[in-house]
C-alpha cells in the first residue's frame, strides 16, 4: 500500500522555459534529508531548506557561463561541486559569496555528471564514458582521459552505489536505436558492457531507476510505449566483453494512444515505483499525472494531478517526491508499505476504518503526522500506550465525524453550541489537528455559499487554537479579508505558521486601505502595541549612549523645502508623530513580524500603491526611532516588532519601490530622513568597531579569585 500526501511548492521555475524544458537540471541531497540542492538549467546553485521551503544560499555563474551538470555535495569535506561549460570544475562552501572567486580547475574533456557518495570521493563521468574519483581528478586536472564510447553513442542516464565500500558507476547509452549498458568498478578498475537491445522502430527507453540489493542490481526501464522492464544486473558477471541483458515485462501502463515523450520513474521502497508523466488510466486524456504503482500486483496506489503540465524530471529523497510542473517544482511526501494479497485487497487487520479514513493530509512544518504511523506501522509492535492511543483516536474520529454531521444545515448561533464542548477538550494529537482542518473548511465553504452565514467568534475559536496552518485550510485568511474582519486576520497572522508570501502583501494592503475611523468598532489584539503608538501621539527622542554631531560627509544631498532638520544636528533630535492610529498599529505590526522570504514577497510588494508604502515607511520610520533612540533600546508590547524585522521591512519596500519614491515629491523629506539614518547607523557601528581590541583584551583576563557582588579593581590592558 502507499499514499501520497499533501504537498507544497518549493520554488518557481524560471522563466522562459518551453514545454519540454522546465529549467531545473537536478536536485540532489543536501547536507541533511531536510536540505536540498537545486541545480537551474542555466547559471544558478540554489541550497533549500525543504520544511521552511526558503533558500538558504545561492549561486550563479556570470553572464554568458552556464553549469552543465548537477550540483552535488561531497559528503566527506561538505564543499559544493558542479561543471561549468562542460570542462570546469567548480568547488565552494556556503560561506562563499562571489561564484567567480571561487576554485576552479579546467579539465582536458567534457564532463556528463558528478555524482556523490556519502562516505567517499565524488565520481566524475565523462562524455566520452571515462570515470574519475574526483581527488585524483583535482590531482592532474589536465590527465589524458580515455574514450570509452564509440562515435555517435550518446549517455543517457547514470547512477552510481557504493558496494563493500566500493563505488559503483551504472550508465546507459543509445546510438541508431539501440541501447547500452555500462557498469564501471573502480577498485579494480573493470568496465563491463551489456546490450539492452530495442523494442521494435519508434520505441525507446525514456526513463531508468536502478536499486542495489543482495550484491545485485535491479534496474526499472520505462519505454515509450508505456512498458515497465525489469533487468538484473549481477555485480560479478562470468562472462567478459559485451553481453546481451535479458529484461523481463514489469508492468503495461494504460497508454491509449500514441506514445510517451515526456515521462519519468523513480524506485520508491517495499515494490513500489513512482512515474509522472503517465496517466493512471486510459481516460484521464492528455492531463498529466504522479502515479505510484505497486509492481508485485500492477495495482494503481495514489495518483495526483499536475496542473500545467509535466516536464518529464522526477526526484526522490528522504521520502518526499519532486516534481516540475506548470511553473513551480513541487514536493510530495509519500508513504509505502509492505505489499501483501491482504493489503492489496483491503483486508490488513493492523490498519482499522478509523486510521485509513483519517488519514493525514495536513502539512506540518516540524514533522509529518504519518511518519510516525509509518514508523510504528513498518515494525510491526504496538505497546499497551499505543493501543490506548488508538482506541482514544478512534473514539476522536467518531467525534468529529458527530460534528461535522452536526454542524450542517444548522444556524450559527447552533453552530457556537455544537463546537464550544469539542474546543474546549483540546487533545495534543495529530487526530485533534485533523478534525480542527475538517471543520474549519467545512465552516469555509459554508461562508463562500452562504453570504449571510459568518460565525465570527467560531473561527476566532479555531484560529486561536493554533493548530491551524494556511496548508490546512487554505482561503481562511482570506475570508477574514473578505469581511473584513480584521481581528481574525490578525489572530491569523499569530498562530498561522506558513502564510504565503501572496497572502501576507494582501493583509498588509487591507491594513494600509482602511480607515483609522473604521477600526474605532473592531476589537484589536492590542499586546504588540503601547499607549504610545496612537494618532497624533508625538515622540521626543531621548538618545541612548551616543549622539554624534553630524559630520559633512553624513547630511544629506537631497536639500529639504523647508529645511527642517539643521546640519549641525543629529538624526535623532527629530520629533515624530505616529502616522496611523492604535489598533492599525497593533495590525501592521503582526505584518512586520510574519515569516517570509525575500525573493517571493519583493514581487507581491510591487501590487502598493504610492501612497500606501509612504504610509507604511512612515510608521516603519516611528518605530525605528522608538527603538534606536529610547533608552530601554526596545518597544514596549508583548508582540512588538524588533528593530532587525523593522530595518528588513525598510530594505523591502526601498527595493520594491525606489524609482517611484524618488519620482514622488512627498516622499522627497522621508527618503532625506532615511538616508540620515542609515549614516547615523554607520557612525555608530564604527565607533563600536573601535573598542574592539579593549573587549578583546577584557576576555583574555583571567578571574583570579572569586568576587563579591560589589568591588574596585584596577584592570590594566596594556
Amino acid at each position: 500500500m502507499a499514499a501520497l500526501y499533501e504537498g507544497f511548492t518549493l520554488c518557481g521555475l524560471a522563466a522562459g522555459q518551453s514545454r519540454e524544458n522546465s529549467g531545473l537540471l537536478g536536485i540532489e541531497p543536501g547536507r541533511d534529508t531536510d536540505h536540498v540542492i537545486v541545480t537551474g538549467a542555466g547559471r544558478t546553485v540554489t541550497v533549500y531548506k525543504v520544511s521552511d521551503q526558503k533558500p538558504l544560499g545561492s549561486w550563479a555563474a556570470k553572464q554568458g557561463q552556464a553549469v552543465t551538470c548537477p550540483a552535488v555535495l561531497h559528503g566527506q569535506t561538505g564543499e559544493y561541486v558542479a561543471v561549468q561549460d562542460s570542462k570546469v570544475l567548480r568547488i565552494w562552501r556556503d560561506e562563499d559569496i562571489n561564484f567567480e572567486k571561487v576554485f576552479k580547475a579546467t579539465l582536458s574533456a567534457a564532463v556528463s555528471r558528478i555524482h556523490a557518495l556519502p562516505s567517499s570521493e565524488p565520481l566524475v563521468l565523462f562524455q566520452r564514458g571515462a570515470v574519475r574519483q574526483l581527488d585524483a581528478l583535482l590531482a592532474a586536472p589536465q590527465q589524458a582521459v580515455e574514450e570509452v564510447l564509440s562515435e555517435e553513442e550518446v549517455i543517457r542516464w547514470s547512477s552510481c552505489f557504493l558496494e563493500a565500500e566500493q563505488p559503483l558507476l551504472l550508465f546507459s547509452t543509445e546510438k541508431s536505436g539501440e541501447c547500452f549498458l555500462y557498469l564501471q568498478k573502480l577498485s579494480p578498475n573493470v568496465l563491463h558492457k551489456y546490450n539492452i537491445g530495442s523494442e521494435g522502430k519508434g520505441v525507446c527507453p525514456i526513463g531508468f531507476t536502478a536499486t542495489l540489493e543482495n550484491k545485485c542490481i535491479t534496474l526499472m526501464c520505462l519505454y515509450s510505449n508505456g512498458c515497465v522492464y525489469k533487468l538484473l544486473v549481477s555485480l560479478h558477471p562470468s562472462a567478459e566483453g559485451e553481453q546481451h541483458l535479458p529484461k523481463s515485462l514489469l508492468m503495461k501502463l494504460p497508454v491509449s494512444e500514441g506514445v510517451l515523450h515526456r515521462a519519468a520513474i523513480a524506485c520508491l521502497e517495499e515494490g513500489h515505483i513512482a512515474i509522472v508523466g503517465a496517466p493512471p488510466s486510459a481516460s484521464t486524456g492528455d492531463r498529466d499525472f504522479l502515479c505510484i504503482w505497486n509492481t508485485n500486483f500492477q495495482t494503481l496506489q495514489a495518483s495526483k494531478e499536475l496542473p500545467g503540465g509535466a516536464y518529464g524530471q522526477l526526484w526522490c529523497n528522504a521520502g518526499k517526491l519532486y516534481v516540475t510542473h506548470g511553473k513551480v517544482l513541487t514536493v510530495l511526501p509519500y508513504r509505502c508499505e509492505k505489499s501483501s494479497l491482504a493489503a492489496a485487497l483491503g483486508k490488513l487487520k493492523q490498519t482499522s476504518t478509523q486510521e485509513v479514513t483519517s488519514s493525514p493530509s495536513v502539512l506540518n512544518w516540524n514533522s509529518f503526522p504519518h511518519e510516525e504511523a509509518a514508523l510504528e506501522q513498518k515494525t510491526g509492535m504496538r505497546t499497551r500506550r499505543s493501543k490506548l492511543n488508538l482506541k482514544s483516536q478512534a473514539t476522536l474520529a467518531t467525534s468529529i465525524t458527530q460534528v461535522l454531521e452536526d454542524i450542517k444545515g444548522v444556524s450559527r448561533e447552533e453552530v457556537e453550541e455544537v463546537l464550544e464542548p469539542f474546543l474546549s477538550c483540546s487533545p495534543v494529537s495529530p487526530q485533534f489537528q485533523l478534525g480542527l482542518a475538517h471543520i474549519a473548511m467545512e465552516l469555509l465553504k459554508r461562508c463562500q455559499a452562504d453570504p449571510g452565514f459568518y460565525p465570527q467568534s467560531v473561527l476566532a475559536r479555531l484560529a486561536q487554537t493554533g493548530r491551524l496552518s494556511h496548508s490546512s485550510c487554505p482561503g481562511f485568511l482570506m475570508l477574514a479579508l473578505e469581511k473584513r474582519d480584521y481581528f481574525l486576520a490578525q489572530l491569523c497572522l499569530q498562530h498561522f505558521p506558513d502564510i504565503p508570501e501572496a497572502v501576507t502583501c494582501a493583509c498588509l494592503k487591507a491594513f494600509l486601505s482602511v480607515a483609522d475611523a473604521d477600526l474605532v468598532q473592531v476589537s484589536v489584539d492590542l499586546e504588540g502595541v503601547s499607549l504610545m503608538d496612537g494618532p497624533g501621539q508625538s515622540l521626543e527622542v531621548v538618545q541612548n549612549g551616543f549622539s554624534p554631531v553630524l559630520l559633512e560627509e553624513d547630511s544629506c544631498d537631497v536639500q529639504l523645502t523647508p529645511p527642517k532638520l539643521d546640519q549641525s544636528s543629529s538624526w535623532t533630535d527629530v520629533s515624530l508623530t505616529c502616522p496611523v492610529g492604535l489598533k492599525k498599529s497593533a495590525l501592521l505590526n503582526e505584518i512586520i513580524r510574519s515569516s517570509y522570504s525575500e525573493s517571493f514577497l519583493l514581487p507581491h510588494l510591487k501590487d502598493l500603491s504610492a501612497q500606501q508604502v509612504i504610509l507604511f515607511l512612515q510608521y516603519l520610520q516611528y518605530l525605528y526611532v522608538r527603538s534606536s533612540g529610547d533608552v530601554y533600546t526596545q518597544l514596549p508590547g508583548l508582540r512588538a516588532p524588533t528593530m532587525t524585522q523593522i530595518m528588513d521591512w525598510v530594505s523591502l519596500l526601498l527595493d520594491a519601490h525606489f524609482a517611484v519614491l524618488v519620482m514622488a515629491p512627498e516622499a522627497k523629506e522621508l527618503l532625506a530622513q532615511l538616508h540620515r539614518f542609515v549614516r547615523s547607523q554607520v557612525r555608530l557601528y564604527s565607533e563600536l568597531g573601535k573598542i574592539q581590541g579593549t573587549l578583546q583584551e577584557l576576555s583574555k583576563i583571567k578571574k583570579e579569585q572569586e568576587i563579591g557582588l560589589y568591588s574596585i579593581e584596577v584592570i590594566e590592558l596594556f
